[in-house]
């Protein structure tokens, strides 16, 4: 992130409300940002039985619902549910490259219903699955999470398949992840922005700051991918990925 200057140039890059002061990441994504990525989901499958999301995307449905399609090309959107024979949550991957960067999409959930938008790094083996920083949203509640450094380091992942409950270990577990409270509506399109910045991770909704995190498992220098992950069903449109002044070409 630039350094605050205090210049009228820069007072648009600020929202206020009440007494506090919200950094604005649209304004920011559009200042700094280079585009990487972007879908709109506007096409058909070729075989309507079977997935075929297209435009890179790929899915765990071929090892976790044994084949079964759990996402489709809906109306120029993505719909994503849970198979019942699923023995996991819906992951549905893109390579994305990147340091610090942003991804933003339109979702529609109902009630039950979430997404998740997660940051991998594949080639990262002290993490479970590569996992670095997730943001969950839900109809009520929006929950930004250091994976690396929290349940995703890969003794805590063990700590957690064992049943750890001890109170140090769950307070450690508390302490990697921050929730905010929404008040989104059932059925209806919103929009969801996610900026990293260094170890910050920070959350917009339908245009209005959410909060943000600082944990170290954010400043992973290497995001290989994203994924979109869906626990029972989800709408997702229009995603668009940039990275935020950040030289890639280690990363390609």
């Amino acid at each position: 992130m630039k350094p605050f200057l205090p210049t009228l140039a820069l007072l648009p890059l600020f929202l206020f409300a009440g007494s506090a002061m919200a950094f604005d990441d649209d304004a920011y994504v559009r200042e700094n940002g280079t585009a990487l990525f972007q879908d709109d989901f506007n096409r058909h499958e070729s075989t309507p039985d079977k997935e075929e999301v297209g435009n890179g995307w790929t899915t765990n449905s071929a090892w976790r619902a044994k084949g079964t399609k759990q996402a489709s090309l809906e109306d120029g959107a993505l719909h994503v549910t849970k198979a019942a024979i699923a023995d996991h949550g819906v992951a549905i991957f893109h390579d994305a490259a990147f340091k610090d960067g942003a991804v933003r999409l339109r979702f529609k959930l109902e009630a039950g219903d979430d997404l998740g938008l997660d940051f991998v790094d594949r080639e990262l083996k002290t993490v479970h699955a590569g996992h670095l920083c997730l943001a969950h949203v839900t109809l009520k509640n929006l929950t930004l999470i250091d994976s690396k450094t929290g349940n995703m380091d890969n003794a805590n992942h063990e700590r957690q398949l064992a049943g750890d409950k001890s109170p140090e270990f769950l307070a450690l577990l508390r302490s990697k992840a921050k929730n905010f409270p929404v008040d989104l509506t059932a059925g209806e399109w919103h929009t969801l922005l996610v900026v990293i910045d260094g170890d910050v991770m920070r959350a917009t909704v339908d245009n209005k700051p959410i909060g943000e995190f600082k944990s170290p498992g954010i400043g992973h220098p290497t995001k290989r991918m994203i994924t979109l992950a869906v626990n029972k069903s989800a709408w997702v449109d229009d995603v668009k990925v940039w990275n935020l002044q950040c030289e890639c070409e280690n990363l390609q």
